[in-house]
């Protein structure tokens, strides 16, 4: 059986996962236990005593004492890559949403987000935070050919705190794993949004093609939420990666 951990993104929380796994459940019950955790400092969970972004994953890893196929997305996906590369012996296999090595345009790196965005993002965080993350939700959903009922679903969350957003735009700013890429060593599932205008799909093929041993499926009708447009397809997407079916 396989064992499933799912880590969330940048301002939400683990019920984002609850289409797609209801949708495995439907298809593959029986073959996986799932575990979907909050990323440090949500859900009232306490932030590291450092804000890096190995801090954070050394708290998700620690409670993991045996392989497992961890499914990430948006910033939850760009940790995922650094836990594959420092854990290998606890990590099988890679399936990642939205992902991208580096989120902010550099003057080698066109693939990500524009440095004054982001910083819009900071300024929303610390005057208005909820109405930024309303704004944000929006923003990546665009062009997804369930926009609406997406945002709807996702701005029901519940809201982390400005300490945490605040920190995880830090990281955002500053992560740049391209040079980590080449030594990920398991299998990795990129699922991605053709329509995503947060992480564009060049990032994605950027991925597909640096890492040793991945496949890229992207979704023609979907935005940066992809599980969320189409659970069953990415259940059943999921499952031919596992050998389920």
């Amino acid at each position: 059986m396989s064992r499933l951990v799912f880590w969330h993104g940048w301002g939400m929380a683990p019920e984002a996962w609850h289409p797609l796994l209801s949708a495995l459940d439907m298809r593959f019950a029986g073959q996986f236990t799932a575990q979907t955790p909050a990323l440090p400092g949500y859900m009232g969970t306490p932030l590291p005593g450092t804000d890096t972004c190995p801090a954070w994953v050394d708290t998700l890893m620690a409670p993991l004492s045996e392989p497992v196929v961890l499914c990430g997305w948006s910033m939850g996906a760009i940790m995922a890559l650094d836990a594959a590369r420092r854990y290998p012996g606890k990590i099988r296999k890679l399936v990642l949403f939205g992902a991208t090595p580096c989120f902010i345009n550099r003057h080698d790196w066109a693939n990500g987000l524009p440095e004054e965005t982001a910083g819009k993002f900071r300024e929303g965080v610390q005057t208005d935070s909820k109405t930024t993350l309303r704004r944000f939700i929006m923003l990546f959903n665009q062009h997804d050919q369930h926009a609406r009922e997406i945002s709807r679903q996702l701005a029901s969350l519940p809201y982390p705190s400005d300490e945490v957003l605040l920190k995880g735009l830090d990281f955002l700013h500053t992560v740049d794993f391209r040079t980590i890429v080449p030594e990920i060593q398991q299998p990795v599932l990129l699922v991605h949004g053709r329509n995503d205008p947060l992480m564009p799909v060049s990032a994605a093929e950027w991925l597909a093609k640096t890492l040793p041993d991945a496949s890229l499926t992207v979704i023609p009708k979907a935005a940066h939420a992809p599980f969320l447009s189409v659970p069953g397809q990415c259940a059943d997407i999921i499952g031919k990666f596992l050998r389920w079916s």
